[in-house]
């Protein structure tokens, strides 16, 4: 795993959304870059940034730009993951199951902090969501608040689950789905992604899964835990820190090396270890993170540039180059154009 992640079952449920709306299967996995072989175990892990490409190409295919919303309203949560089988004997437990086996669905950063947490303000009870740059990519909060309202929706019937809903980044221009779904009020350029719960809310019974079936479910989401926890490389580790410090342009050896408490010889033994040199992971996260930016369509050449880490616009296109065979500024050209022909 050389990035954050998500399960293979999130992605196969998002394909199959899409599809259903009018994209094309076969060019949906193809622009994201999936390998079909990755989804067949929807305990696999897919690269979180082919996800991204995913969304936004089915945005683009299906003529949807709420798709993240549409996805999150009509997939339970029962496609994307087992873990909330689990049951619980309150919704405090719930909740503490939810953030332990969260990573599980999809990775959102590299610590082990809660994703949601419970905070009361000024007598008002607040389910937020601590997820760190999240208008980076607010479909992952759009589909899972919908998510989450439409299956306590479903759970609860009538009775109130959440008064509001507050999102940290601004109106889209289909503001008007947010508010069929969630049938609340709808706060955007909040300073949180959060649910502004009913009080009563925390009295809610979850569904309880037989002793033995909450065993075996927690035994197998432990394991895949474990599993996810033992593939984390030092190559992950330097990549998760470069990725914070290419706009900065700090990204030498010794400074990364000094972030994870080791001396550069011992990185570099590390790192050798894996098969790999610091120059490599380095270079193969600039050229994976450009391709990302200019496929996305929302940054320009110099901005790229800027992003990877390049202080000199000449020295990227060099090495845009040397990726592709073509200058970034013809790889967007073709690519806007392959894109409009579909």
């Amino acid at each position: 795993m050389a990035e954050l992640t998500i399960a293979a079952s999130g992605v196969r449920a998002l394909i199959d959304v899409a599809a259903s709306r009018g994209a094309n299967r076969s060019a949906l996995i193809e622009r994201a870059r999936l390998d079909p072989a990755d989804l067949e175990d929807p305990d696999n892990r897919v690269a979180f940034s082919k996800y991204v490409a995913l969304m936004r190409a089915g945005q683009e295919m299906c003529n949807d730009p709420a798709l993240a919303l549409h996805f999150g309203e009509e997939v339970d949560p029962s496609e994307m993951s087992f873990t909330h089988q689990i049951g619980a004997r309150s919704m405090a437990e719930g909740m503490a199951i939810m953030n332990r086996y969260a990573r599980l669905t999809v990775e959102v950063d590299d610590e082990n902090a809660d994703r949601f947490v419970l905070s009361r303000t000024g007598g008002q009870l607040w389910m937020v969501d601590t997820r760190k740059n999240a208008n980076a990519f607010p479909e992952l909060t759009e589909s899972g608040f919908a998510r989450i309202v439409t299956s306590m929706r479903r759970v609860l019937g009538d009775k109130p689950f959440a008064k509001a809903v507050h999102f940290t980044h601004p109106a889209p221009v289909y503001r008007a789905e947010y508010h069929r779904i969630f049938c609340v009020p709808v706060v955007f350029e909040s300073d949180k992604n959060a649910f502004l719960l009913d009080d009563g809310a925390m009295n809610f019974k979850p569904p309880v899964a037989s002793k033995y079936v909450a065993q075996l479910l927690t035994a197998h989401a432990e394991e895949l835990l474990e599993k996810l926890e033992s593939s984390k490389s030092v190559r992950d580790r330097v990549e998760r820190l470069l990725m914070a410090a290419l706009e900065d342009g700090d990204v030498s050896m010794e400074t990364i090396a000094a972030e994870l408490g080791l001396s550069r010889q011992t990185l570099f033994r590390r790192l050798k270890s894996e098969h790999v040199t610091f120059e490599k992971v380095l270079d193969d996260l600039r050229h994976r993170l450009a391709l990302q930016y200019l496929s996305g369509g929302k940054k320009s050449v110099n901005q790229t540039a800027h992003l990877v880490g390049f202080s000199d616009p000449a020295a990227f296109s060099r090495a845009f180059k040397r990726w592709t065979g073509s200058s970034p500024r013809a790889y967007l050209v073709n690519y806007r154009l392959a894109r409009d022909t579909e």
